[in-house]
């Protein structure tokens, strides 16, 4: 377990300096999420990043002052063997932990 500094802000200058960007992401994700609800359809839902998005917004409304590991943890890929060729072009931001279960 690793000890994080302290800031140098006190809690006020923290919501003083970052409040207006981060409402903005919060602003853009909600956007995000209501045109996947719009197009309709299972696909979109039940695609392994969907999962994972959806699993982070959780955990970003619990408690406790490991959200950023717990988000960190549900991107990465656990595995620790290197996969014999490249799978894909490009990244595609989350791993897919149903891939390895026959989906």
């Amino acid at each position: 377990m690793s000890t994080s500094k302290p800031s140098p802000l006190t809690p006020t200058e923290l919501v003083d300096e970052y409040f207006i960007e981060n409402r903005n992401r919060l602003l853009e994700l909600a956007a995000f999420l209501d045109r996947i609800d719009r197009v309709g359809g299972q696909a979109a839902t039940d695609d392994f990043r969907m999962q994972v998005l959806r699993e982070g917004v959780a955990a970003l409304s619990g408690t406790g002052a490991d959200r950023l590991q717990r988000i960190q943890m549900l991107l990465s890929d656990p595995t620790t063997e290197p996969l014999p060729a490249l799978d894909r072009k490009g990244a595609v931001g989350a791993y897919d932990r149903n891939k390895d279960r026959g989906r």
